[in-house]
């Protein structure tokens, strides 16, 4: 039987929460998201193509999706658990860290929230902005290598996302990880986005081909992330602890409990609980 999405989700041993938003408020939360992490990206891209790149450069560009990733997941993370990525949710289910019943209607959240982002850069910037914010690859690489480089990127950063959200083994997990996913986007988009077309979202690129009713080649960007998710979920998965081991090396945390009656382990572990608690349904 479906829980009901209200209901309480453990999200660590020896914490709870309560009061969960309802599914309806977690996927505006994941829309909004998502418009925040696109919008700041585009706007980077477009002031490149319109003001030139003295303007800003690449780096700034992938700064600009990076820290925008960063900053999504800081502000809205803990209500959407701040997936903003169709191949980051598919991934996350594959790992049994997100409900799999819940990927589509994540996906049309972030599709509609990232179109938004287009549609706000095509009101401000020329049409040769709008149109550079379409994917395609270096003139030099091939559709296949695109593919290959997409594929391998998105794979690593789901399991970059499962690991530092959620691996009780990761002495980092909690509080560095918006920062920590949002420089994988950064090192990324610098090191294989001049390659690749710098994708790593269907999502990402999806919005601009609608808005620009450009589908060339966009299959390689819709494709190869959603493969490489699905591939960094199982592998994943796959250097997860058995039930087993992971019983025995669990030890119950410290609780404290605060003026408002909410468990938990003190203030660093804030940002950890936000970003855990998405994943307590696929327990």
């Amino acid at each position: 039987m479906r829980p009901d999405h209200r209901a309480t989700v453990v999200s660590a041993p020896g914490r709870s929460e309560t009061n969960r938003p309802s599914f309806r408020i977690r996927l505006t939360a994941e829309a909004l998201g998502t418009f925040l992490f696109f919008f700041l990206g585009f706007n980077a891209v477009a002031v490149a193509a319109d003001l030139g790149g003295r303007a800003i450069s690449t780096l700034g560009v992938a700064l600009a999706f990076g820290l925008g990733l960063t900053m999504a997941i800081s502000a809205l993370g803990q209500i959407s658990g701040g997936h903003f990525n169709p191949a980051v949710s598919l991934g996350l289910a594959v790992a049994r860290r997100f409900p799999i019943r819940d990927v589509l209607p994540y996906w049309l959240a972030q599709i509609a929230g990232g179109f938004v982002a287009v549609l706000a850069v095509a009101a401000v910037y020329s049409g040769r902005a709008t149109a550079a914010l379409t994917t395609s690859p270096a003139a030099q690489i091939s559709s296949g290598g695109a593919f290959v480089l997409e594929f391998i990127v998105t794979g690593l950063f789901v399991v970059v996302i499962a690991t530092v959200t959620a691996d009780e083994r990761a002495p980092w997990k909690g509080m560095m990880a918006p920062l920590l996913i949002g420089l994988f986007i950064v090192t990324a988009a610098d090191a294989v986005g001049p390659a690749s077309g710098g994708s790593f979202n269907p999502a990402r690129s999806l919005d601009p081909a609608l808005y620009d009713r450009s589908f060339s080649r966009l299959w390689i960007y819709l494709l190869a992330p959603l493969a490489g998710g699905l591939v960094g979920g199982a592998l994943r998965t796959a250097l997860s602890p058995t039930p087993a081991r992971q019983s025995q090396r669990q030890v119950a945390p410290p609780v404290s409990v605060s003026n408002s009656g909410v468990v938990g382990v003190g203030p660093q572990r804030n940002v950890e609980n936000s970003l855990t608690s998405i994943q307590g349904d696929a327990l």
